[in-house]
């Protein structure tokens, strides 16, 4: 795996993220029994990375108020994880695999063999997540896709609420769920790269993009006496 030393949401983030499939998007290709995704979904996931390729960043996205909520808690469960189990937390970017192909960005790093996943959700969901007591199925892509971009031996789920007890979960690799994330990847990766050539056969070249320039500095008039 390789660690880009990036801070979340920020532009360089973004900018990583654009164009490859990331573990927090592995639902649009595979579903919770680990079967590959056929139709709608996958098909707009792809047009999705296209574009996000072909523009050279991100395309707007949806944000909301809990989310926004979501991320403050965040701040406040990773303390509380660390002073309950004893360990240190270690913040990263975004992690892609070798090839740079395929991301992840988890909530930390724990040691060197696990990371965390953490969710902060609305006091019915996470009641509701803590009496089934088992990994949520929103969530089982972005688990075990954190695990196979990492190449981690485990992975912590936490679901957090400060007035109700914590959902603390350790999970290990799953063969069936990897074999199946290795081979969606490999099928979407191929029609990312055939649609990537499509779109350039049919503009007569790659996308050009202008570079960035400096601003130029004011021109100097000097007064002209007669």
């Amino acid at each position: 795996m390789k660690i880009h030393p990036v801070e979340q949401r920020s532009l360089e983030w973004m900018q990583l993220r654009a164009g490859i499939p990331t573990a927090s998007e592995f639902d649009n290709l595979v579903t919770p029994k680990w079967e590959i995704r056929k139709g709608q979904t996958p098909a707009t996931y792809l047009a999705k990375k296209l574009a996000e390729r072909w523009l050279g960043g991100p395309i707007a996205d949806f944000n909301t108020y809990d989310m926004d909520q979501g991320r403050i808690l965040e701040e406040e469960a990773i303390p509380w994880f660390e002073l309950e189990r004893g360990v240190s937390v270690i913040g990263v970017g975004f992690i892609t695999t070798d090839d740079g192909r395929v991301g992840c960005s988890p909530d930390g790093l724990i040691g060197d063999h696990s990371g965390i996943e953490i969710k902060c959700p609305a006091v019915h969901t996470h009641i509701g997540y803590a009496l089934v007591g088992k990994l949520p199925d929103d969530y089982a892509a972005q688990v075990q896709g954190s695990l196979y971009v990492t190449g981690r031996q485990s992975w912590t789920f936490l679901s957090y609420h400060r007035r109700l007890p914590a959902l603390l979960l350790f999970i290990e690799p799953d063969a069936k769920a990897q074999a199946a994330l290795r081979e969606a990847l490999e099928q979407f990766l191929a029609k990312l790269e055939e649609g990537w050539n499509k779109l350039c056969e049919m503009n007569g070249g790659p996308p050009i993009r202008k570079a960035a320039t400096l601003p130029q500095p004011e021109p100097e008039y000097q007064d002209i006496i007669p």
